[in-house]
């Protein structure tokens, strides 16, 4: 799985995670699209203003393992850059509508660079947000040498400057730091995460607060068939106002059976008309959260929740689950993260959350820009109080490797299985001037006790099931085997 940030030229930063076939987990990614300079050539001063593109993850980033090998849930949505907002007012001679300049549609025709200057763009990325993991192999003293020996030869052919790109980073030593040719760039920079053809963002509104607009779009995807725009502003989604949620929550919101109704309230650019519009969705999202609640004496029982991965709909689904089996008188709850290798970021630390008191630290991240030095922390209390047991194993990974943490560092659930993978790093995609883009290490996850997270996975507290108490049988529960795991879905209730 994969954790991706986006960058563009506004404000707000966001994080996903995508599928990837690859069986191991890659770390996590994100996008950043350099603001080009169409005065000179020279690049030697890189404006990297952070937004987030799509409703996502923490280092809402995208992991992937070389050789990259995606597959993706999601359809193709077209990203834009757009400029910041100019506030609507009653007067339409005073509305400004937003310049959206056509930043991902392969026509446009880039402004001229030369081989010399697409390495050194490449050079100074890793120069200014490298984040050395533990390999120590890099140093700014060894990799200005490098750049003295590359700017001195010869770059005849774009196609000799991608070979010296691929060959610089790759003596970094860092399997996910790599060079991305314009093909696959493209190919990364397109998601829907929404189910019907459009991408979100945050942007700041007039008294201080958040409002969702429509960055990106499917053409002749289903929004874009139905009369959704680019620019448009999401005011909410069947009759629940969008305002005060993050773009994250809005495409949650979006989500939902394949060939289901979704009513869009929008309105159109900063000075059009408001509409609510009808889409329906052509993307099969389907329920990761499976439960059952288990019967452990004529006292006690337990609420087992299986969590496979995080996607957009598992924080809904998974407090679905939680409040019908306290409903059914669970009086603690298994939540079980064995094989699960991720997803999104930001689905993890929403689900963490949802166990903690108001302020406790979920995650820190930490890199050598301080952009990546952050610590998210739970904003509300929890869903839940009851103790909380997490099953784990080699192949719990990423978000999951999060959410144990978060859970167990908080000491509101004791970890139960095998260490888990150990997959932490941040990854940013950062676009070149000629298209073609570099992913580079920037950051990794450290749990709230500063725990390096990455190859170091999560050692859990017991590996078997501990005696809760002197009549318990939770040893003796039916629990699924993970490896391989064939599950009779019979057995689980389906949100």
């Amino acid at each position: 799985m994969t954790n991706v940030i986006f960058f563009f030229k506004s404000f707000s930063s966001l994080h996903f995670q995508f599928p990837s076939l690859v069986p191991k987990p890659p770390p996590f990614l994100s996008f950043l699209s350099l603001q080009k300079k169409s005065s000179s050539n020279s690049l030697n001063s890189v404006d990297k203003t952070l937004i987030g593109a799509l409703s996502g993850v923490l280092s809402f980033g995208l992991l992937f393992h070389s050789p990259l090998s995606v597959a993706l849930d999601y359809s193709s949505v077209e990203i834009f850059s757009l400029s910041a907002d100019s506030s609507p007012s009653d007067s339409s001679a005073s509305c400004v509508e937003d310049e959206l300049p056509d930043f991902g549609n392969a026509e446009t025709v880039s402004p001229p660079v030369t081989n010399e200057d697409i390495v050194q763009e490449a050079w100074e990325i890793v120069n200014d947000s490298f984040l050395d993991a533990g390999h120590h192999r890099w140093s700014p003293e060894a990799w200005k040498q490098r750049q003295e020996d590359i700017m001195n030869m010869s770059i005849q052919t774009r196609s000799k400057a991608h070979n010296i790109i691929r060959r610089m980073l790759a003596s970094l030593g860092d399997p996910y730091t790599r060079f991305l040719p314009p093909a696959e760039f493209s190919k990364m920079a397109r998601y829907d995460m929404t189910g019907i053809g459009i991408n979100l963002r945050e942007v700041p509104d007039d008294s201080g607060g958040m409002k969702i607009k429509v960055l990106g779009l499917l053409l002749d995807g289903p929004a874009h068939l139905a009369g959704i725009r680019q620019g448009d502003e999401v005011l909410a989604v069947n009759g629940v106002d969008a305002r005060g949620k993050s773009a994250f929550e809005v495409s949650s919101l979006l989500q939902g059976p394949n060939e289901t109704q979704v009513t869009v309230k929008v309105k159109h650019g900063n000075c059009g008309p408001e509409e609510s519009i009808q889409v329906q969705r052509q993307v099969l999202v389907r329920s990761p959260v499976f439960y059952r609640l288990e019967q452990i004496d004529a006292a006690s029982s337990v609420g087992y929740v299986r969590l496979k991965e995080f996607n957009a709909l598992a924080k809904k689904d998974l407090v679905t689950a939680m409040k019908r089996l306290e409903a059914m008188g669970a009086s603690y709850f298994i939540l079980d993260l064995r094989d699960n290798l991720g997803g999104l970021v930001q689905a993890g630390i929403e689900i963490a959350k949802l166990f903690l008191n108001e302020g406790s630290t979920v995650i820190y991240t930490v890199g050598r820009d301080p952009q990546y030095q952050k610590t998210v922390v739970a904003d509300t209390g929890p869903l839940v109080t009851a103790p909380v047991v997490v099953l784990v194993n080699k192949k719990t990974a990423s978000a999951s490797e999060i959410v144990a943490s978060s859970l167990h560092d908080n000491c509101r659930a004791v970890l139960v299985g095998e260490r888990t993978y150990g997959k932490g790093l941040i990854q940013s995609v950062f676009e070149l001037h000629d298209r073609s883009g570099v992913a580079v290490t920037v950051g990794k996850y450290v749990t709230p006790n500063h725990k390096d997270i990455n190859g170091n996975g999560i050692e859990p507290d017991f590996q078997n099931f501990p005696v809760l108490h002197p009549s318990s049988r939770i040893t003796q529960l039916n629990l699924p085997k993970a490896q391989g795991m064939k599950v009779d879905q019979n057995q689980f209730i389906s949100v």
